[in-house]
């Protein structure tokens, strides 16, 4: 491995328990861990504001913020140094980069899988789940009255996050070829899900 930590990368479909799951698995490898947590870091990084990451989270769109810029910078400056969807990716990727040099962590999403690609001490996870399953999860967490809004969250969501991912990484979101494990949670449930995972994971790498 690429030293003594490890990174553990968590793709999920909209509902599946993704976010929980890496939450469980930062706690069972003692490791930080980044969802939304990401956008904070980026910005102190970069010195914009986390809005603009906000803003452009998960979306390959060409979206320019000209809100909460850094001191002294108009919307004309921004659109002028280059803040493109792009340029926003490049920083969240630095950001994942340093990260992963600083100790194990547990990344969920922003493609942290390509952009660890190169180290030997990554794990790519996907998280699964029946229609049915992410559709009560949603339903829940959303407060969604119907069955049927839940699923129209869930498939835009998940069409705007297979864009992201695809336009970036040029492999396809959710494709089990791009991942070293794709396992579905609605069959055990999140925390048995979890235990799985960490199976595998304390195999992969002798631990």
């Amino acid at each position: 491995m690429d030293s003594e930590h490890i990174i553990i990368c968590v793709g999920r479909q909209l509902g599946s328990g993704g976010h929980d799951i890496g939450r469980m698995l930062a706690l069972d490898f003692g490791a930080k861990y980044y969802d939304r947590e990401l956008l904070n870091l980026a910005a102190k990084e970069s010195g914009l504001s986390e809005h603009v990451f906000e803003q452009h989270d998960e979306r390959k769109s060409f979206l320019r913020s000209f809100l909460h810029l850094p001191n002294g910078m108009t919307g004309t400056d921004y659109s002028r140094q280059g803040f493109s969807q792009d340029t926003i990716f490049q920083f969240q990727s630095e950001a994942i980069m340093k990260a992963a040099d600083e100790g194990s962590c547990v990344f969920v999403g922003r493609c942290a899988d390509y952009v660890l690609r190169d180290r030997t001490n990554v794990v790519n996870i996907f998280v699964t789940a029946s229609m049915e399953f992410r559709v009560n999860q949603v339903m829940a967490k959303q407060h969604f009255a119907l069955p049927q809004e839940a699923r129209r969250f869930i498939e835009h969501g998940e069409a705007k996050r297979a864009d992201y991912y695809n336009y970036y990484t040029g492999k396809k979101w959710g494709h089990a070829s791009s991942y070293d494990l794709c396992i579905d949670s609605s069959l055990l449930g999140l925390m048995e899900t979890e235990k799985m995972i960490a199976g595998f994971i304390r195999k992969r790498f002798g631990l």
